[in-house]
């Protein structure tokens, strides 16, 4: 009887202790006080915008990728027989931003190179802007979520100070638990919206270079298409 009663004592202690070792994220984030809940709440809503502008940007981009091996042969073909309205029904119909410079710069033939040039320079950088579009506010999230959560952390610890200023010298962790749990919570999600951010605005980059530097190759080789002679 003695042995059974020990055995179900052990079984509550090793109940109650696992219960205790449970993290609870939500917990905490309750825990952390109101101060502590706006500043989360503020992060995520700026997650989910990071979120919507790379996945927006992203499927854009990768649109705007895609290139057809075949685009220059045809447009050459075209310009040498002076199909110039076939050569922009092409151009249309691609609808790439390496597309659209050529059908600015087929629409300027006739002029001085230097002014086809400066047409198709002009439609790039339009080009780059749509490419670029919203990319920068994933820079600006990932500078400031990790500030905001800095941000959390001082009010934390004002709130945990002033708890141990009125505590009167009985000192309890109990009463900075509140500050304690706001200066970590904020910390860590300020770090995670800051780092996500940070990781999804590099790769837009890296993938609207690759594009930029298509639009620039295909501008090159179609200058070149109108020097060669006749």
């Amino acid at each position: 009887m003695a042995l059974l009663i020990l055995q179900d004592s052990s079984e509550v202690l090793n109940e109650t202790l696992s219960e205790e070792k449970t993290l609870s994220i939500y917990k905490l984030i309750m825990d952390g006080g109101l101060g502590g809940q706006i500043i989360i709440a503020l992060l995520v809503v700026l997650l989910s915008v990071a979120l919507y502008i790379y996945f927006e940007r992203f499927f854009a981009i990768k649109a705007a990728s895609k290139t057809d091996s075949n685009f220059m042969n045809q447009i050459r073909d075209h310009i040498s027989h002076g199909k110039l309205d076939a050569a922009k029904v092409l151009c249309i119909q691609v609808n790439s931003p390496a597309s659209l410079l050529i059908e600015k710069g087929i629409s300027r033939i006739g002029k001085p190179l230097a002014d086809i040039n400066t047409a198709i320079e002009n439609a790039g950088r339009l080009e780059i802007y749509k490419l670029e579009k919203n990319v920068p506010v994933l820079a600006t999230i990932a500078g400031a979520a990790p500030m905001i959560g800095f941000l959390g952390t001082v009010i934390g610890m004002i709130v945990a100070i002033h708890e141990i200023a009125n505590a009167g010298g009985q000192i309890d962790i109990k009463m900075l638990s509140d500050g304690l749990y706001t200066a970590m919570t904020t910390t860590v999600a300020g770090l995670i919206v800051g780092i996500i951010s940070y990781i999804q605005y590099n790769h837009l980059v890296v993938r609207t270079n690759k594009v930029v530097y298509e639009m620039e190759a295909k501008s090159v080789e179609f200058l070149d298409l109108l020097n060669e002679p006749i």
